[in-house]
């Protein structure tokens, strides 16, 4: 149970400290500083959780994560589904944190994701959902190969290489979707903000697990040997 209760509490940091930087700042690709500080906020939250419940439950912190792991061999279904299910909660916990604080400093949103707007209009959803896929491969990629035993000695620092692909893979992507690569992650402030972020949440739902999928795919075949 420890590491289930673990999950929920590194995904309630992920989700307040990096929607809540991503609010704070007011977050818009107008402004490429808000931009840069809202991936730091993210990457440097999932760097500090890490190396805090890293060694208690693999600091997954993210459903597709842990389906690339379950897809990989690295856990059972059993603890992948209580995984995802207690990393919702946390996302839940994070973001009723974060409403309480942003309605109390008048501030408005959660930092949820949705399509965002372009000269032409707004994001269509299948690049979106592209996007999502592309962006949450590359993610989980990362995530197998710094965590795999099978690759000398890259797991040493497997928290922080994780945390920088995190900040990477933000400032590409949040041009599009506000960067989801985390079901649990949208589905908390979603569920607070409602509109199209409600709507358009089966995009970052289905993105990053086929994403996830999809980057257990590619490591199974380029995996080292034991």
């Amino acid at each position: 149970m420890k590491k289930y209760l673990a999950e929920a509490v590194g995904t309630m940091v992920l989700v307040l400290m990096g929607c809540g930087a991503a609010v704070s700042l007011g977050c818009s690709n107008a402004d490429p500083e808000t931009v840069v500080g809202t991936s730091l906020a993210f990457g440097l939250a999932v760097v500090a959780m890490a190396y805090t419940i890293g060694g208690i439950s693999g600091c997954h912190i993210n459903p597709a994560i842990t389906l690339g792991c379950l897809l990989s061999g690295r856990m059972s279904g059993k603890d992948a589904g209580m995984y995802m299910i207690f990393q919702v909660i946390g996302a839940i916990v994070g973001s009723a944190i974060l409403y309480l604080l942003t309605a109390a400093a008048g501030l408005s949103g959660t930092g949820a994701n949705d399509l965002q707007a372009n000269g032409a209009g707004t994001i269509p959803v299948w690049g979106g959902l592209l996007a999502e896929v592309f962006f949450t491969c590359v993610f989980v990629l990362v995530v197998l190969g710094a965590t795999a035993k099978t690759n000398g000695a890259t797991n040493n620092f497997a928290g922080l290489a994780i945390g920088l692909s995190l900040v990477l893979v933000h400032l590409c992507c949040i041009r599009y979707t506000g960067t989801s690569v985390n079901p649990a992650r949208s589905i908390g402030p979603a569920l607070f903000e409602g509109g199209t972020a409600l709507t358009n949440l089966w995009i970052f739902i289905v993105g990053p697990l086929v994403g996830g999928a999809c980057a257990a795919g590619i490591w199974k075949m380029i995996e080292p040997e034991k």
